[in-house]
């Protein structure tokens, strides 16, 4: 009876990883401009979010389709990896905010001069 309830509450678990994770690539795919796809060679927004739109619902809707969550994760995750990266590349948001490499958290470092 004990393993039933920690196989069970295993499965809530790994389900609302898999919508936590396809809910927030679908935010930032809508977040992203439309013209930063086609710059960095990417699928189409639209197509992003019907993807990841999909994968949200498929977690949503309690059917049990572990095929299809996993689909959505694998969805997710390229977009993760690989489109998400290049449209940062693409629109400058790199994680850097314009200084060059020698700069420290209050400004540019001088070498103690």
């Amino acid at each position: 009876m004990l393993r039933v309830g920690f196989e069970s509450m295993l499965w809530l678990v790994i389900g609302l990883v898999f919508l936590v994770t396809s809910v927030t690539a679908l935010i930032m795919a809508a977040i992203a401009r439309e013209d930063a796809y086609r710059a960095a060679d990417k699928k189409t927004k639209g197509f992003w979010l019907i993807i990841l739109g999909l994968a949200v619902v498929v977690n949503l809707v309690p059917l049990n389709l572990l095929f299809l969550s996993i689909a959505g994760l694998i969805a997710s995750i390229v977009f993760f990896v690989d489109v998400r990266p290049a449209l940062k590349q693409v629109t400058g948001g790199g994680g850097r905010r314009g200084g060059s490499s020698s700069d420290g958290p209050y400004g540019p470092y001088n070498g103690g001069r």
